[in-house]
């Protein structure tokens, strides 16, 4: 019990300090491959229709936390409009949200973004693209400072007095515009063959991050992704990927393979079934690295509809606390074809 305690203690800790004094992380997605407007402007318009409407919710450590969980949703916009032959532009617009903990420490951000991408080889169905992309955005943080605990407020025999006066937060809610851009390289062999690479270079303007009036600014960001699918049988493929993220003193990676599955008999109606396992590593505050969570995941495609959903099991030294329990995803994605496919196709994210 004393372990478990002090697990929660920290975690609290950790939360209460990148709220107040540290330049905040950013969101992620297990299912990154589901959210690709938040992990590349690169991928705006990178489709095989012409729209793209994409809503994804993370809740994590619910166990730990209850109603003061991590709770973080996204929901994205993207076209591609046909400049000459072969050739695209992409639009975009992204709007997400982030609210952690008893300080309802949270973050909205609206963002727009754009592309271009050019084939750079290949033919009518096997072709080569390299794909520039940027974003802007507005975004407001913000914090619930009556809801904090502060040393203040000890009634100096170690309780916690609601009576005493806590401290100030100068500005607990602030704006800040963000700027990001990115590249992305894909290969199509087929309809159901192909492979990409990409990065991106986020927080361009560093944008000050500060609660109180100090100089915090937020870390860049780089990402780097690769992924693809290989249909090794007439009904069942392999879709390996990986993606790395590198933010100040903190990286990450998840790295793993679904496998997937035809249904149907039909090629007119595309409909496909996938379950994949993940690992993430990231490193330690202080020194080290750790494999901070296994990922099960599953996917489902009918049509121009696709539904996913991921399950995060805790491996940290916060499993005593959290009993294994991470994190949850849903992930929803409609597409809307239209007429208009010129034979060019794309990664299916």
């Amino acid at each position: 019990m004393k372990k478990a305690t002090l697990h929660l203690f920290t975690l609290s800790l950790v939360i209460l300090m990148s709220a107040v004094v540290l330049p905040a992380q950013d969101i992620h997605f297990s299912q990154f491959y589901m959210s690709p407007l938040n992990l590349n402007p690169a991928m705006t318009g990178v489709m095989n229709c012409n729209h793209r409407i994409v809503a994804n919710y993370r809740n994590q450590w619910a166990s730990i936390l209850k109603q003061n969980a991590y709770n973080t949703y996204s929901a994205s916009y993207d076209q591609k409009l046909a400049v000459g032959r072969y050739d695209y532009f992409g639009l975009g617009g992204t709007f997400w949200g982030d609210k952690a903990g008893e300080s309802e420490f949270a973050t909205l951000q609206a963002r727009l973004s754009g592309s271009y991408a050019k084939k750079m080889g290949g033919y009518r169905r096997k072709a080569h693209y390299l794909v520039f992309g940027a974003d802007l955005g507005v975004s407001q943080r913000s914090i619930n400072s009556q809801a904090l605990k502060w040393p203040s407020q000890n009634d100096g025999q170690g309780r916690y007095d609601p009576t005493q006066p806590g401290e100030i937060i100068d500005d607990p809610n602030f704006l800040f515009l963000d700027m990001s851009a990115g590249i992305l390289w894909f290969s199509v062999f087929d309809e159901d063959n192909n492979f990409y690479f990409g990065g991106a270079f986020s927080h361009l303007n560093r944008a000050n991050q500060s609660f109180d009036n100090q100089d915090i600014p937020l870390y860049s960001k780089f990402t780097f992704h690769a992924g693809g699918e290989f249909m090794v049988g007439k009904r069942f493929g392999l879709i390996p990927g990986v993606v790395s993220f590198f933010q100040g003193p903190s990286f990450q990676v998840n790295a793993g393979n679904s496998f997937k599955f035809l249904l149907g008999n039909s090629r007119r109606y595309h409909q496909a079934f996938q379950i994949g396992a993940w690992a993430r590593v990231a490193n330690k505050l202080e020194s080290g690295k750790l494999v901070d969570a296994f990922i099960l995941s599953t996917r489902f495609d009918y049509e121009q509809f696709t539904i996913g959903f991921s399950y995060d099991i805790n491996t940290s030294s916060l499993y005593t606390a959290s009993n294994g329990n991470g994190a949850f995803e849903f992930s929803l994605v409609y597409k809307i074809c239209g007429p208009e496919r010129r034979g060019v196709y794309c990664p299916n994210f």
